[in-house]
């Protein structure tokens, strides 16, 4: 069975135009998410949920107004469907990386960094190892994968849902020392290779920089001027999610559990993010209008290279970015943390989409969840 719904920011049924007043004044029409969008991705979600994800969500915005589809549980033992209101945190995990290269753009806009010069410049003497030489990365390197940098096996020691249960807490420069054990996955620029540990790399960067915490500059930067007012970084030992939220699912050796408590500190600058999709969807229409890093560092974050996905997807800096069939091009990131999966952008055109979802489905097709959310 589908428990769905759908919710404008107007008194309207589903996503069709009627009036909110019994005037005789001919009523201003109400700007709405396109009806045929909205059926579509409401099939994605139910085609979700029926191939193994507990619960789905999927936020649209277009020309001002916003649509809200749902589908499945928020909650297994309660039994209760997702609510389309009031909003919903959810685990956004490498989504955090926009904003991330953001601050890190911003601060190049500033004359503060040099994108093609060496992060030892900034942070001297943090990346030695084998094969790793940080004199020899470029800032460039770090926010587009191209670091070599070595990745944080999975392992107990560097599992967050682990950490929470057993009150393990990590500073940055602990999490890279961890990295730091295994060698240098290539030469710096030479091959593309999405990891983790740059990104955490570049949170110690923007603090280097500044003086002053990544959670206070991304607050400062992004979250206040935007008014994203349900978007926040965990604190250290923060494990749970702030109400209201659905339980993160995930299917492990064919049992579904609950994985919603994490520790933030692991993830942190790369993936600790929460978010409602109503403010990714704002944080993603203002970075395409240029309203987040100036015109000249945007067109550095959208040139990148194809992620070897086969899916057409290229990267840049801290930005994914593809064609979709019908003309329009999609910039945000995609991420997934224990729990919680996301996928998260907008185009030049003021269409935005967010899709989060709990569980483990048993395939999720991104360039179709996109081509439904975004175009039509």
């Amino acid at each position: 069975m589908s428990l769905r719904g759908v919710v404008l920011p107007v008194c309207v049924a589903a996503v069709v135009l009627s009036a909110c007043t019994t005037s005789s004044v001919e009523p201003t029409p109400v700007p709405a998410v396109a009806a045929a969008r909205v059926d579509k991705v409401q099939g994605d979600l139910d085609a979700m949920v029926g191939s193994g994800a507990v619960g789905a969500i999927a936020t649209l915005t277009e020309n001002g107004a916003t649509a809200v589809v749902t589908s499945g549980l928020a909650d297994i033992a309660a039994g209760t469907p997702i609510p389309t209101d009031p909003p919903q945190h959810v685990r956004d995990g490498s989504v955090t990386k926009s904003f991330t290269a953001a601050i890190v753009l911003q601060l190049v806009a500033e004359r503060r960094i040099e994108l093609d010069q060496s992060i030892d410049t900034y942070l001297p003497g943090l990346l030695t190892g084998a094969g790793v030489d940080g004199r020899a990365i470029t800032v460039r390197q770090i926010l587009g994968h191209r670091s070599g940098l070595p990745e944080l096996l999975e392992s107990p020691e560097m599992n967050e849902y682990e950490a929470a249960r057993e009150g393990r807490t990590y500073t940055p420069e602990q999490v890279i020392a961890v990295a730091l054990r295994y060698p240098a996955q290539f030469a710096p620029g030479t091959r593309f290779e999405y990891t983790n540990t740059n990104y955490i790399v570049a949170g110690l960067l923007i603090e280097a920089v500044t003086g002053r915490r990544y959670t206070d500059e991304l607050r400062d930067r992004i979250l206040t001027p935007l008014t994203l007012r349900d978007t926040y970084l965990p604190a250290t030992g923060e494990t749970g999610l702030r109400d209201p939220h659905p339980t993160g699912y995930a299917t492990v050796d064919g049992t579904v559990i609950d994985e919603t408590r994490l520790e933030p500190s692991l993830p942190w600058a790369a993936g600790a993010l929460v978010a409602t999709g109503a403010d990714l969807n704002r944080f993603f229409l203002a970075l395409t209008a240029g309203a987040v890093v100036p015109q000249a560092q945007l067109q550095q974050m959208l040139d990148g290279v194809d992620m070897g996905r086969g899916n057409g997807m290229s990267y840049g800096l801290g930005i994914a970015y593809t064609r979709l069939p019908c003309g329009l091009r999609y910039i945000g990131h995609g991420g997934d943390i224990y729990g919680f999966s996301a996928i998260s952008g907008a185009t030049a055109s003021g269409r935005a989409v967010t899709f989060s979802y709990t569980g483990t489905p048993s395939t999720v097709d991104i360039r179709n969840l996109l081509t439904h959310g975004l175009c039509g």
